[in-house]
């Protein structure tokens, strides 16, 4: 299977590098461009980063948002296999700004995946959570079981990264089964993630001491890396099979991995080749091959020193095996000088058992020369680091439990408010249409009919009846568009207005120019309590009613609603209400219910005790005498609604 895909995908590629290089247009170059490095940022790195050069430069004379946007994602990927992280961050905030503007459902949920996946590499365990759990929302809505293959790949990481192996391995193995019983084509991006999976199952054998599994699960990722043309880490990948192989015994398998590791060009991973030069050196050293180990340690001193700064543990391994050596050639100084300074380097990495192992092997040292009194010295120095070392470890293990408590603990909160928000929803529901405003609408509906209206009787029978199926439909969705928000809204304010207050009501509904009510989503007819609560014990009593709506963009994670009445105040309503026990209850069964569906929905980003229903009384400056009733709703927006023809995959 990987053999036929991959050699499709090379003639593929090579008719698109002929068609570019004939191709004199810039636009048509900007496709072609676009196809190329889409293959190249998991195949290519150098050509991809050439045709990048390219791409932007045409984008700068010519504007296609759409491909700026890829440009940027592309660069992101680059920077990420590059391992030059920030780089990759900015350009991924880039592109997460831009797709609030314009992009694919498909596109913003893969930015937030492989968002995710870069905050992993960064060991930022939190924001990588949180734009999972962002990406998860949205797939709920818009389902797409590649894109959740992959949500369920960084999720099995996040657990390898917690240490919670059983649990990281059900991910893993549900994600490879996803994508390999997809039922489109497998794209380039679907094999990375592929090697991603097999990758991550091999570190948690290793760390299960389970090395056959573990050599199988690298070798496939090597198999498909070689076959699908997937070599911007393949380096790593070679690095890691050979270190199963030496955990096994294996030296002569593990060298033939070393090997490749540091004939792969593709790579561009500097600490890759160098940690090969230094295994392949173990290995040697292992054969008693003195002087070819000691030349092996030498290239990857000399590529370690290019990042000084990071690579201490390195410098220290090196150096220890160095003094190893010295030692077995009989050259005390030599070996003494490299035992110091591993133990300089160790010290720099606070990795209490290098430095205790390092000690002993000085203790040894100067036990065979005959200076007890530095031998002793040096016993007791290792037995102080190797008590700090576990220490170290049972604090380490306590943290990763801790950890692992905190994700789940999290997670369970999440599913409860979101169960709790449902049931909500439920109950809000259930109470959103009082039994006088359905009696009256139907009453004035018999009235057209038993005055043999027919026309309006129909008129207004089709417009109740579409007003109960829309609630009915929107009992089953936790989110719709503002626009069908609104529609609902009006709707309602129609047959108020028309049939149960018989033109004694008027309203307007105001959208600012800001707001994109039609890709904007909020949370099921959430605006309908406050405005049946405006009629009920605002506006019932009087002969002219008015009722005004505004929505306006409050910042860019909520719309801030506004509903005014023009009634009889908050004063007046409550000694009417006190007065007539049909409507005691209303407003307890509507908006403290809304509100409370408000503050859970609210809940990722607020501040505790944050309000987000205010209530104003409308009077006369001069009279001080009621006006009305203004009700300001903060609503969150929860996803951003793209019309399914526009759901296609990123070329990403």
């Amino acid at each position: 299977m990987f053999i036929e895909a991959s050699e499709q995908r090379v003639v593929n590629v090579q008719q698109l590098e002929n068609k570019l290089n004939l191709q004199p247009d810039p636009r048509q170059r900007l496709v072609l461009l676009d196809k190329l490095i889409a293959h190249y940022v998991f195949s290519n790195i150098e050509r991809a980063e050439e045709l990048l050069g390219e791409l932007y430069k045409i984008l700068r004379d010519i504007e296609t948002p759409d491909l700026l946007l890829n440009y940027h994602l592309y660069e992101a990927t680059i920077k990420n296999q590059m391992y030059d992280y920030d780089e990759a961050e900015f350009h991924y905030q880039t592109a997460m700004a831009m797709l609030q503007e314009r992009g694919t459902v498909n596109q913003q949920t893969e930015v937030y995946i492989d968002y995710a996946g870069l905050c992993i590499n960064k060991t930022d365990m939190e924001r990588a959570h949180d734009y999972l759990t962002k990406a998860g929302k949205i797939l709920k809505t818009f389902p797409s079981e590649r894109l959740k293959a992959r949500l369920i790949c960084r999720e099995g990481f996040l657990q390898l990264h917690y240490g919670n192996y059983s649990k990281a391995i059900e991910m893993l193995l549900q994600a490879d089964k996803m994508i390999t019983m997809l039922q489109s084509p497998l794209d380039l991006k679907d094999y990375y993630f592929l090697t991603l999976i097999h990758s991550g199952l091999g570190q948690i054998y290793e760390g299960n001491d389970e090395p056959e599994k573990s050599i199988r699960a690298r070798r496939k990722v090597v198999e498909m890396c070689e076959q699908m043309g997937i070599r911007t880490r393949l380096s790593w990948h070679y690095l890691s099979v050979g270190k199963s192989y030496m955990a096994q015994g294996e030296q002569e398998n593990a060298e033939g991995f070393f090997r490749l590791a540091l004939e792969n060009a593709d790579d561009a991973s500097e600490d890759a080749r160098a940690n090969a030069y230094a295994n392949l050196g173990f290995c040697y050293m292992e054969r008693d091959q003195y002087q070819k180990a000691l030349e092996l340690f030498d290239l990857a001193h000399e590529v370690y020193s290019q990042k000084p700064e990071k690579n201490n543990k390195n410098f220290s391994n090196v150096a220890l095996w160095r003094g190893e050596i010295f030692q077995k050639l009989n050259d005390a100084e030599q070996s003494l000088k490299q035992l110091e300074m591993a133990l300089h380097f160790a010290e720099k990495t606070e990795d209490y058992q290098q430095i205790a192992n390092i000690c002993k092997e000085l203790a040894a040292f100067h036990a065979r020369h005959s200076d007890y009194k530095l031998a002793y010295q040096y016993q007791c120095k290792h037995d102080e680091y190797i008590e700090r070392y576990h220490k170290d470890v049972d604090q380490r293990k306590q943290r990763e439990v801790e950890a692992k408590y905190e994700a789940e603990k999290k997670r369970q909160e999440t599913e409860l408010l979101e169960l709790k928000a449902t049931r909500l929803q439920l109950k809000a529901l259930r109470a959103q249409m009082n039994p006088h405003f359905m009696y009256n609408a139907l009453n004035s509906i018999q009235n057209y009919i038993t005055s043999h209206d027919v026309d309006s009787a129909t008129k207004y029978l089709a417009k109740f009846a579409q007003l109960m199926r829309r609630s009915l439909e929107y009992s089953d969705l936790e989110v719709i568009s503002l626009e069908d928000e609104i529609e609902f809204l009006e709707q309602y304010l129609v047959i108020n207005e028309k049939l149960r207050f018989e033109h004694k009501l008027s309203y307007e509904i105001i959208i600012d120019e800001e707001i994109e009510e039609d890709i904007l989503c909020v949370p099921t007819m959430i605006i309908q309590p406050y405005v049946e609560n405006a009629i009920e014990h605002g506006l019932r009593t009087r002969e002219n009613g008015l009722i005004k709506v505004f929505f306006f963009l409050f910042d860019e994670q909520t719309i801030l609603c506004r509903v005014e009445d023009n009634g009889i105040g908050r004063d007046r309503a409550l000694q009417l209400q006190m007065n007539d026990p049909r409507y005691q209850n209303h407003r307890s069964r509507g908006t403290s219910i809304t509100e409370n569906r408000l503050r859970i929905l609210h809940n990722n980003n607020a501040q505790k005790e944050e309000v987000f229903v205010h209530t104003h009384d409308l009077r006369d400056s001069e009279t001080g005498l009621p006006l009305g009733t203004r009700v300001e709703i903060k609503i969150p927006i929860l996803e951003i609604k793209v019309s399914p023809s526009s759901q296609s995959a990123s070329s990403l």
